[in-house]
């Protein structure tokens, strides 16, 4: 069985449940999971978890994302991007970049973010788009989002191409259809690639169709990237002695004496005696232990 993370270019057409069935043929394998969604018309990073790296997915969900998108101005879609229903249409003859511009940049920062209906968010039970579907709207809750950074790469009204980082859970047709009704005459999304999730970059993801190739070259594990390689940021830590070591390989609380003294909530890379990598830990000043927040046993 293979266990890592692979960093797939989802290609437009595919859903992000598409990209995990391929996967699951590529590997040979079913435990194979995604790490967020991207939308059919989208493209770009979308890591993917095999093995024990499935139990990764809710970890990397939670990073920070990176994407290009191209934001239509004077059209207004039910679904926030070019695939949907037009609702209205403004004319922009009167908007002036830096008008446009301001807009844009005004959205940095934190803002509260209503997510759209056609998503995969729940209520009740049911998923947004499959409530949109039936022609219905529902009331939903604003979330807070954070805008790291816009760069505005082109401006040729009515479209505007940028490159925006943001935190986990930003819908960016929601931005664009924001940025719109901010400058009075509404927005959608019509192009979106994801460029970066966490440290799994565009430059160095692979289309299912090289994936496939490596498999049939018998080379499939050059592209799995080791578990650890996730949290190379964190410090790691080795068990010095049997007891210790007996203690991470089932997943307990230890004390260990480390290189500086770890503050509260302090995370670290724990490996077994061997070599083995056995999860993350965190370390509570109260108790003066790491405890485990991910085992990967």
């Amino acid at each position: 069985m293979y266990d890592g993370i692979i960093n797939v270019y989802k290609e437009k057409g595919y859903t992000s449940f598409d990209v995990v069935a391929r996967m699951r043929g590529i590997l040979g394998q079913k435990k194979v999971g995604h790490t967020g969604t991207l939308d059919p018309a989208a493209e770009g990073v979308l890591p993917v978890c095999a093995g024990k790296g499935t139990k990764l997915c809710d970890m990397l969900t939670d990073h920070d994302k990176t994407y290009r998108a191209v934001l239509l101005l004077g059209t207004e879609t039910d679904t926030q991007d070019t695939t949907g229903t037009v609702l209205a249409e403004k004319p922009v003859d009167h908007l002036t970049e830096e008008a446009v511009r301001e807009a844009i940049y005004s959205f940095v920062g934190d803002y509260d973010q209503v997510p759209p209906m056609y998503s995969a968010l729940k209520v009740n039970g049911k998923k947004l788009y499959e409530l949109a579907r039936e022609g219905k709207t529902v009331e939903r809750k604003a979330r807070p989002v954070t805008i790291h950074e816009i760069r505005i790469d082109a401006v040729m009204l009515p479209e505007v191409t940028m490159t925006v980082s943001c935190s986990k859970g930003t819908y960016i047709r929601t931005l664009c259809n924001d940025i719109g009704e901010k400058l009075g005459v509404g927005g959608c999304m019509k192009e979106l690639l994801r460029t970066r999730v966490g440290r799994f970059a565009i430059g160095d993801s692979l289309t299912l169709g090289e994936l496939q190739k490596l498999k049939d070259e018998g080379r499939l594990s050059e592209a799995l990237l080791p578990l650890e390689s996730v949290f190379a940021d964190y410090p790691g830590i080795r068990a010095a002695e049997p007891e210790t070591d007996r203690l991470v390989r089932n997943g307990n609380p230890f004390r260990m004496k480390t290189a500086g003294k770890p503050s509260n909530g302090d995370a670290r890379r724990v490996y077994a005696m061997d070599g083995t990598f056995i999860g993350i830990y965190e370390y509570s000043e109260e108790k003066r232990m790491f405890y485990p927040r991910k085992i990967f046993m």
